[in-house]
Parts: structure tokens; sequence; C-alpha cells
């Protein structure tokens, strides 16, 4: 029987995991489909319960469900228990779920491909959700003197005193303001999701990483290359993750430089 995995959010029909995905499934012989799976919010328990029925092999999570991801499984790693929030689902052996984190070993292995260090350098990091609690987690743990900028402040009060408890918190439109001080710029905010773009000032080649990719981050990165940064997107995190997942769930890591490579060629032909 062909088994079932997908990625669960809202928006998700732009992901591009499950090209990434069904790529390493064919290269591995796996009989198994990866789909993008729309859930609203407050459907997810129902969404959840559903696909463990059916014996689902694996989920990703995105946008808005991570952090509840984690509240409704039955246990959860490390890692995403430290963060608070869950990007990918494993079946657990007496049915229902268990939460996993690869989105702080992906961002990690990006700033490695990327060389980008951030160890005793001033890094802003917008947002507070889900993805920015995994990406504040490794910049705290590789020594940014990091900058936590959102619009809700109890939320950016939350993230740093859960993993950041060091870090400086400002409203996003005074972070906005101050961000030419940042060696590093990466936004989580879903802002990139919608098309939108940010007011930044003029940078001498500081680095501006978007998490989003594809249209999604296209505006945001085009003003951030205009007043001098150096654009990077999410792509390469995107890949890296679902590396880490494929591996969780099937016990063997795929080809991570072939896929971020059919990825980005799908990306440049779209746009």
């Amino acid at each position: 029987m062909t088994g079932l995995l997908g990625v669960i959010g809202d928006p998700v029909a732009h992901s591009l995991s499950p090209y990434i995905h069904n790529y390493w499934l064919r290269q591995n012989g796996i009989d198994a489909v990866y789909a993008a799976l729309e859930v609203k919010t407050g459907e997810l328990a129902t969404a959840l319960a559903s696909l463990s029925g059916h014996k689902a092999a694996g989920l990703n999570v995105t946008l808005p469900h991570k952090e509840e991801a984690l509240r409704l499984a039955v246990s959860a790693g490390d890692t995403a228990r430290r963060i608070g929030a869950a990007n990918t689902l494993v079946p657990a052996p007496g049915g229902g779920w268990r939460a996993e984190n690869t989105d702080a070993p992906g961002f990690a292995l990006t700033l490695d491909f990327g060389d980008i260090a951030v160890d005793g350098r001033e890094v802003f990091l917008f947002g507070a959700g889900g993805s920015a609690r995994a990406v504040a987690d490794v910049l705290a743990r590789r020594g940014a003197r990091l900058t936590i900028c959102n619009r809700t402040i109890a939320r950016a009060e939350a993230l740093a005193l859960d993993l950041a408890p060091s870090a400086r918190i400002l409203p996003l439109e005074t972070g906005l303001r101050e961000a030419a001080k940042a060696s590093v710029v990466i936004n989580t905010l879903s802002l990139g999701h919608s098309g939108g773009a940010f007011e930044l000032p003029q940078s001498a080649g500081g680095i501006f990483y978007d998490i989003s990719y594809g249209k999604g981050a296209a505006a945001a990165l085009t003003e951030a290359r205009r007043q001098g940064w150096r654009a990077l997107d999410g792509l390469g995190m995107l890949v890296a993750q679902a590396s880490f997942s494929f591996e969780l769930w099937f016990g063997t890591r795929p080809d991570l430089a072939a896929a971020h490579a059919r990825a980005r060629s799908l990306l440049e032909a779209v746009q």
C-alpha cells in the first residue's frame, strides 16, 4: 500500500516540500507520496487524529501550526521540547505523533554552508513565532549578540526568556530603524509569505536572510539588495530541514545537494 506523507499549513499550496520529498522517495525506492495538506486554524487536532488513523508515515508542519503541533503530540524530542515548537511529526508506537524540530539543525546547516559567522556579531531577528524560536535557539547557542524585534513585545519577551535570556527586545518598527547596526538580519515574519517588503535602512554589506523563498520572499529580497544588503532566501533551510525530517522517517539521509539544485532551478523557472 502506498504510504502517505505531507506538509500541514495554511497557506501551503506554494510549498516546495512535495517537490523535494517526492524526488527523494523516488530516489530511495520508497512506495509513498508526499502532499501539501491545507489545514485551517482550529482544525489541527482533527487533522492529526485523522492522519494518524490512516497510518500516515510522517508529517511536516508549517505556519501557523508549529507550536500547537507540539502541544498535541503524545511525546517530543529534546530539541522540539526545548524550542517549544515542532515542524516534524513521526508516528508514535501507540498511535498519535512524536514531535520533532528539524528547523533548528536545518538553519544551523545553512549558516555553515553559507559561511555565516554569528559568534559575537550583532544579529537582528524579526519575528517571535515557531520558526523564530528555532532560529533564536541556534543563534543564542552560537554566541550571537541577539536583538529580537516583534510587533507583540510579550511574545518576543517569552522567546527570550525561554531560549536567549541575554537578547535585547525591540518593537518591530524600532528594529527596522536600527537594523543598519546589525551584521545579520533574519526575517521569520509572515510578511515574507505574503510577498511584502520591509523598509530597510542602507547597509554596508550586511546580510539579510529571509527564511521564505520564491515569490513570497522576492519583494523583501529586492528591497534588501537595493539598500546594499547581501540578500539570501530560505530555500537552503527548507531543503536542509527536509533532509533531517526524511532521515527521521526512513533512517537514511537523502541527497541534499541534488534536491537543492533541482528546487533552485524550479524557482528560477517560475519567477
